[in-house]
């Protein structure tokens, strides 16, 4: 492989933005999916994650796309996508990173991805990476001219850009029922800018009171390194919502002592104590489950059981099949409510739209 923008690559990132910022901007929705940087020289393709690791064994099906749409040398900027139902699915993209190259393969066939594309690094001998946005996009929407015409997955797609305020405020409202969750702000004449936050991302901003059951020691060793959440469903069982994270080392601290009271010694006591079985964690979404990237890296999953007693009302972005996409950031404590009233119906989902129709946009 020869090109003149080479892998490894780590793409360009967003930083959040809790209004539209001012400037001449291109907007376009924010895909829920994982960013891919695709290397093509000739026969030859690689696939990139946002952190440099191979995809192209987790996406099998993409490799014929891939050929029959872009140009034999280029490198583009884009994210994988699953869309289950017509609606984008995370849980379903996820179940892609697996380490049996016979459950890839047949869900390769069963939930097949596509790859939307946003962004142009390179294209023939020409490096894109110094010329301003509005001309990468350009460029971009001369290739996708090429793209396959498709009716069904896996397709190479064009994201839809808008430089109008108005129509981006309605896509952002709009679009969630769809399973994306804001909106990519970016500045026209900006180059692209390798690992770094230079543009910027409005997304959609919720709060929840959750049932704390249990903590994880941070990384350090000291201190709360996140809160295991809980929602009661309608049938009275307590189910793993995900976490919350991000303290700073002073809060860390703090909060040790503030669950230190209610840390059972027996994990049979606790409403999850099954979970701590092996197959309890085969889809991955129980406490204590390896991370499909880094569950070989020896990191530990383990947590400790607290009682579930307190409440903590946590602000989240987005949430799909009954649990927080991402990290959800603790707002405070709330000893005004009971554990039992924390039911999963505050995590409504948006009015469905399809998804065909943000790609029509």
């Amino acid at each position: 492989m020869d090109l003149p923008v080479m892998p490894p690559v780590k793409p360009m990132l967003a930083k959040l933005a809790k209004t539209l910022p001012e400037g001449e901007l291109s907007y376009e929705p924010k895909w829920d999916g994982f960013r891919c940087i695709v290397f093509r020289d000739g026969d030859e393709i690689l696939m990139g994650s946002r952190n440099t690791k191979p995809l192209d064994r987790y996406f099998p099906e993409m490799a014929g796309p891939l050929k029959a749409s872009l140009p034999p040398r280029c490198v583009v900027d884009g994210e994988l996508i699953v869309a289950v139902d017509d609606k984008l699915d995370f849980d379903a993209l996820g179940q892609r990173i697996h380490p049996a190259e016979s459950r890839t393969t047949m869900l390769a066939e069963q939930t097949p991805a596509d790859l939307i594309l946003f962004d142009v690094l390179a294209l023939g001998d020409d490096d894109l990476t110094q010329r301003p946005f509005a001309d990468r996009r350009q460029v971009l929407e001369g290739m996708a001219e090429g793209f396959a015409d498709r009716d069904h997955a896996p397709r190479v797609l064009l994201a839809p850009a808008t430089r109008d305020r108005a129509r981006a405020m309605e896509w952002f409202e709009a679009f969630e029922g769809a399973g994306l969750d804001g909106l990519i702000l970016k500045p026209v004449d900006a180059p692209y800018a390798f690992d770094k936050r230079s543009q910027f991302k409005l997304k959609h901003v919720r709060t929840a009171d959750c049932v704390v059951a249990g903590y994880r020691m941070h990384k350090s060793g000291d201190g709360v390194g996140s809160l295991i959440l809980g929602l009661f469903a309608d049938d009275g069982a307590l189910w793993h919502v995900g976490v919350a994270a991000s303290f700073t080392a002073k809060r860390r601290a703090e909060l040790m002592d503030e669950v230190a009271p209610l840390v059972l010694d027996d994990i049979a006591d606790h409403p999850w104590a099954s979970w701590m079985e092996a197959e309890a964690h085969e889809d991955g979404s129980m406490p204590g489950a390896p991370n499909r990237w880094s569950g070989a890296n020896g990191r530990d999953h383990s947590w400790v059981p607290l009682r579930p007693e307190r409440v903590a009302e946590v602000r989240y972005n987005w949430a799909t099949s009954g649990r927080f996409r991402g990290t959800t950031k603790m707002v405070r404590w709330r000893p005004d409510r009971d554990p039992e009233s924390c039911l999963a119906e505050q995590l409504a989902e948006p009015e469905f739209v399809p998804l065909e129709r943000v790609l029509r946009a």
